[in-house]
């Protein structure tokens, strides 16, 4: 189905500059967009770019038209105060998400009779939830899913086919855990004085804040003795290990494929990227990054960005890489001196023996 540009600035309460008829047929980024889509612009630096795009029309920011280098643009255009929230509105307006029926409980989930459902759950085919486990107002359980007893589910969350909570897990509201995510395994910790490894208390348990997104196949451990946090509106990538005792902070984002030991804790607003590695028993300071594949093994502080294995601050890494880069040259330089210092060494000697 075609709109007009003007019927979309109307969607996302923007304005056109330039012809408001256009037939617009989808919606796609800058490097995808073909005739009949409209793109979007969110940075100066890319508007060459867009000359070369086959898109019908742009989004683009109001506040920045005044530009000189907006005077060149023959496109239509939606001026509108956020663009990548107009984009998404008219992207999600062109292929809205599959509405799932909220209210369906399917006869072949299997619930336990001690269990609480709020209003509006829904719970697909092969989803188990046992004993005394308490289901918020509009949680949508997809197939497989298994909840173990006593785990608690906020409002308005989304748990993905296959993902396993183990007994006593938190969930706050509004999360999402994507498919064959764990929550509260048992934490890697043994007692091994004895000659063998004996497993450590599994007595804490997994608490999510509100919030909190939790990518496919990632894994959050139970404590020992008490909960494994995750701070409000901390986003999980997929393929994430956090360990047992570790206390996140609030509004972390850990990419894929980070691993973080036990008992480490982070302030909010901490960035890890991908693969990155932290030791056990450390701390992450408030907004610190940790580049990807860091190697983590000491205390961060607020504000830090590091890199590298043993991750470092990122200017000092950046000194080091230089020097690296200089190492066959400096070892060709060494030979020359060392040649030459032996050579003095045999003048030496010559001129103290009386030669």
């Amino acid at each position: 189905m075609a709109y007009t540009l003007a019927e979309l600035a109307e969607l996302v309460g923007g304005t056109v500059a330039g012809n408001q008829n256009p037939a617009i047929y989808g919606a796609a980024p800058l490097h995808h967009a073909g005739e009949g889509d409209v793109t979007f612009l969110a940075q100066l630096e890319k508007i060459s770019q867009l000359a070369q795009c086959k898109a019908a029309a742009v989004v683009v920011p109001r506040a920045l038209v005044a530009d000189p280098r907006f005077a060149a643009l023959v496109k239509p255009m939606i001026q509108a105060d956020d663009v990548v929230f107009a984009f998404e509105t008219i992207v999600r307006h062109f292929s809205p998400p599959r509405e799932q029926n909220k209210r369906e409980i399917h006869p072949e989930a299997i619930i336990a009779p001690t269990a609480v459902l709020g209003e509006d759950v829904s719970i697909a085919p092969y989803a188990v939830i046992e004993k005394d486990a308490i289901i918020g107002d509009r949680v949508i359980i997809s197939a497989g899913v298994k909840i173990m007893a006593g785990c608690k589910i906020g409002g308005d969350t989304m748990i993905f086919p296959n993902a396993v909570l183990y007994e006593n897990t938190v969930v706050g509201e509004r999360c999402i855990i994507h498919a064959c995510a764990v929550l509260g395994a048992y934490g890697f910790g043994y007692d091994s004085s004895q000659g063998i490894h004996v497993l450590s208390q599994q007595l804490g348990n997994t608490v999510l804040g509100n919030d909190v997104e939790v990518g496919a196949c990632s894994t959050i451990d139970r404590g020992t003795y008490s909960p494994t946090l995750i701070g409000d509106g901390t986003k999980i990538d997929n393929l994430v290990m956090v360990a047992h005792n570790c206390r996140i902070g609030k509004h972390n984002l850990i990419c894929a494929g980070t691993g973080i030991a036990g008992s480490s804790t982070t302030d909010d607003y901490v960035v890890m990227a991908g693969r990155v590695g932290v030791r056990d028993h450390v701390h992450i300071g408030k907004g610190a990054v940790l580049g990807a594949m860091a190697g983590v093994i000491s205390n961060v502080p607020d504000g830090a960005r590091v890199v590298g294995i043993p991750a470092t601050p990122e200017k000092e890494q950046m000194r080091m890489q230089v020097a690296k880069a200089k190492l066959p040259e400096m070892r060709q330089e060494m030979k020359k001196l060392t040649a030459a210092v032996a050579e003095l060494q045999q003048k030496l000697a010559r001129l103290e023996n009386g030669e």
